[in-house]
């Protein structure tokens, strides 16, 4: 059976990160260990004495923050695969016009390399899960869902990031994407505290955003308390984010690439 065209363009990416997956090993598996210990363990110890669990759901605070720190990986993990590398195939390796001058179309190329930004997510929740099951945070089979989940979540942040990388002539802007975008996802989306906390104006602007969706269905899972509703808002939000952006993806690719 012959090999989809969108699938050898993956093959390229599987190639390149087989030179390369030696220095992403800290942040891939050792990140997750350190960040659950601090902040699971550590500050959690704090959170629980002071009473904390009680604004938390009744849970721990590790319990609490896994999932959401297993979701905002997969964000930052899409991210950054969907920012520079893209730039790099456009104009500094022009990778993607030597794929083009095979058989494979735009399409093939932007498939290609979303499902490749796919893969590397999972590798980036996939250690996050290990790391829950070890702390014995993850008490209901429905867990094992995260996984899925969390690519959903890269796919969210991934089609539209791409499709903006794709008009984009230098890479000054993708500091501002996480400086002013990531970042302040990271600290305000429900992945350190309950978004309830907030004031009004801002919880209304972090109930809007797709990190916030992403991390109450990875907790919600994790929990065993997802509902068909829940689903059904979370992973709808997420889905047609991720649609969304593969349009817009398709239209700026091939406008940049037919140039």
């Amino acid at each position: 059976m012959a090999t989809p065209p969108a699938l050898r363009a993956t093959q390229y990416f599987l190639l390149a990160y087989r030179r390369t997956w030696r220095a992403s090993i800290m942040s891939t598996f050792v990140s997750p260990l350190l960040y659950l210990l601090a902040m699971g363990v550590g500050l959690g110890s704090f959170v629980n004495k002071g009473g904390g669990a009680a604004s938390l759901g009744h849970m721990g605070y590790l319990q609490f923050v896994a999932p959401g720190l297993a979701a905002a990986n997969a964000a930052t993990a899409a991210a950054g695969e969907s920012t520079f590398p893209v730039m790099g195939g456009i104009k500094w390796t022009r990778t993607y016009f030597a794929m083009l001058a095979t058989p494979l179309r735009v399409v093939d190329v932007l498939a290609g390399h979303l499902t490749w930004i796919g893969a590397r997510v999972a590798m980036a929740v996939a250690p996050y899960l290990i790391v829950m099951a070890a702390f014995g945070v993850t008490p209901s089979p429905e867990a094992a869902a995260v996984l899925p989940a969390g690519i959903l979540v890269g796919m969210a942040f991934s089609t539209p990031l791409v499709a903006f990388a794709a008009t984009q002539d230098n890479d000054g802007s993708f500091s501002l994407v996480f400086r002013l975008g990531m970042i302040p996802l990271f600290l305000f989306s429900g992945v350190f505290f309950p978004v309830s906390v907030l004031p009004v104006g801002l919880r209304v602007i972090a109930y809007a955003t797709p990190l916030w969706h992403g991390v109450e269905l990875c907790r919600l899972l994790t929990l065993g308390r997802l509902g068909a509703a829940s689903a059904a808002v979370h992973a709808g939000y997420l889905v047609a984010l991720a649609v969304v952006g593969a349009v817009i993806a398709s239209r700026t690719y091939t406008r940049r690439l037919r140039t």
